[in-house]
């Protein structure tokens, strides 16, 4: 059963509106919990920004984060924090949640309609989404996209370590994509990420492959080019 509560009162500026969606324990996940936010002068939403934390993470917070809120004002989206836990298994660093198509993707579906019900913005139900997420977050990512490509508008591949499908399907190679790697990463994580990209542009995927020499696993300069990268697509 889907649990929500909408959010209002002082805490909030008059021009926001924040609602909240827990959903019960799936096939692959312990926990799934998201909040939404949007600019309430916003008489129809174009899409939403997913934003995935990193491993097991609670990224509910990053729909309030004011870089992500500005550049959802200004183009008229929804923000979706989200915040999944793993099922104890016997390798915790392998994020079995990461496999969209086991449960987690239909949870975040299942949240998006129930934000199109509680913010009365019933587009929702059917919007495009920008799937941005930080390593595990960004292996959600791309398995969301290779599960349901006709959802996503964009998605940010962003130095993860674990992806489940090699070779993603046609529909899914045809989703803009941005691919970012991080020159001091570990080793397994630059031809994790290399390898997928390579055998998916060989078969003519239109994503992009973003190196950054000097930086490590952290978000670093990332956040900026993924939010440039889809106004860009947005502007298309």
């Amino acid at each position: 059963m889907l649990l929500w509560m909408a959010v209002s009162g002082a805490a909030l500026a008059q021009d926001e509106k924040t609602c909240e969606a827990d959903m019960p324990p799936g096939k692959n996940f312990a926990q799934a919990r998201f909040r939404f936010w949007y600019p309430k002068e916003a008489k129809e939403l174009r899409a939403a920004i997913v934003l995935m934390p990193g491993s097991n993470d609670d990224g509910r917070s990053l729909a309030q984060d004011p870089f992500w809120q500005e550049l959802a004002t200004k183009h008229r989206l929804g923000l979706v924090g989200v915040c999944f836990k793993d099922r104890p298994h016997d390798n915790m660093n392998i994020e079995a949640y990461a496999r969209a198509g086991e449960g987690s993707g239909a949870a975040l579906l299942a949240a998006m309609t129930h934000f199109a019900k509680a913010a009365g913005h019933s587009e929702l139900t059917r919007a495009l989404l920008l799937l941005w997420g930080h390593s595990a977050g960004g292996e959600f990512n791309y398995e969301f996209a290779c599960w349901k490509p006709e959802r996503v508008m964009a998605f940010v591949v962003n130095k993860g370590g674990y992806y489940f499908t090699h070779l993603a399907p046609e529909a899914t190679r045809r989703v803009p994509g941005i691919f970012f790697i991080g020159g001091r990463d570990e080793e397994f994580r630059i031809f994790s990420l290399r390898g997928v990209f390579a055998v998916n542009q060989r078969a003519g995927a239109v994503w992009k492959l973003v190196v950054a020499p000097e930086e490590g696993h952290e978000i670093g300069a990332t956040r900026g080019k993924a939010a440039a990268f889809f106004e860009g697509v947005l502007s298309q």
